[in-house]
């Protein structure tokens, strides 16, 4: 199992930048990748970024060239840098865990999000 906690969020302007922060504890040598996904009031959770622990990544095409996504190397954490933020970026973030192994195959463990809401 891992627990997933994230941090970072609040509120900014739009044009400025936050960084989000993710935590991961418990049997994170069975994770593979991190990620972000948010929900916008009114709207579906949406993929946001991810980074494999081989540095891939990857980018809804809505932050490519705004938000910068990276994984620590002891699978334990990873970032959401955000910049330039715009109104329609408000929403809750939430980190995941993707997990793999041979006896639980694979999972996804959330963290419970942090806020972040952009003014014009």
């Amino acid at each position: 199992q891992v627990q997933v906690v994230e941090s970072g969020g609040g509120l900014v302007q739009a044009g400025g930048s936050l960084r989000l922060s993710c935590k991961a504890f418990g049997n994170t040598e069975n994770v593979n990748a991190m990620g972000w996904y948010r929900r916008a009031p009114g709207k579906e959770r949406e993929f946001v970024a991810r980074s494999t622990t081989d540095r891939v990544t990857e980018y809804a095409e809505s932050v490519k060239g705004r938000f910068t996504v990276s994984i620590d190397g002891g699978n334990r954490g990873a970032s959401l840098q955000m910049s330039p933020l715009t109104p329609e970026d408000t929403a809750i973030y939430y980190c995941v865990a993707e997990y793999i192994s041979s006896v639980d195959g694979p999972k996804m463990f959330w963290g419970e999000g942090t806020q972040v809401a952009v003014s014009p």
